[in-house]
């Protein structure tokens, strides 16, 4: 959440500078969720990988979890700078949209692990909610800007070279 968190408080703070947190932030998230996996293969299961493969199966609160894991990996593996150059900043951006997914399952995740109070995982859900709710905004605003802008530039094509650059009087006066 924290990771998600960043752009839009920069944003509405003008605090420029929070930017250059937002991969640590995403890297430490990995980091925390690479801990909680293997405490879950040391501590729960003992190593026992036929145990494990038939947990992630069966418990789908394990399933999601993992595949919550698995799609963080590419994201942390792709970070750096050197990986965006190496893979282009149009397809580094979309492989990192990934991040809405693994958001969405590490709340389903606790969501499922919890038996009875399920208070703490709702407010991850209504944070998680309340942030794509920020982007989706921004996003249909920029693309209603997009299409009046492209409005805008259609509409001065039909002008006629005679026409433009003058008054609308002029403009009537030479067209009839």
């Amino acid at each position: 959440m924290l990771t998600l968190a960043v752009t839009p408080v920069r944003q509405i703070t003008g605090l420029g500078w929070l930017i250059k947190l937002r991969r640590m932030v995403g890297l430490f998230a990995f980091f925390y969720a690479s801990l909680h996996f293997a405490t879950y293969i040391g501590l729960d299961q003992f190593f026992a990988l036929e145990y494990i493969l038939e947990d992630i199966a069966e418990r789908p609160y394990i399933t999601v979890g993992f595949a919550a894991l698995l799609i963080m990996a590419p994201l942390a593996i792709t970070s750096t700078k050197r990986m965006v150059k190496r893979i282009g900043g149009r397809r580094w951006s979309r492989l990192h949209k990934l991040v809405y997914l693994a958001a969405a399952f590490g709340v389903l995740h606790f969501l499922w692990l919890v038996k009875a109070d399920i208070r703490e995982p709702a407010i991850f859900g209504g944070l998680l909610a309340a942030l794509l709710g920020y982007r989706l905004v921004g996003a249909l605003r920029r693309r209603s800007r997009i299409r009046r802008a492209r409005s805008r530039s259609a509409s001065a094509m039909l002008v006629p070279d005679s026409v433009r650059g003058k008054s609308r009087t002029e403009a009537q006066q030479t067209s009839r």
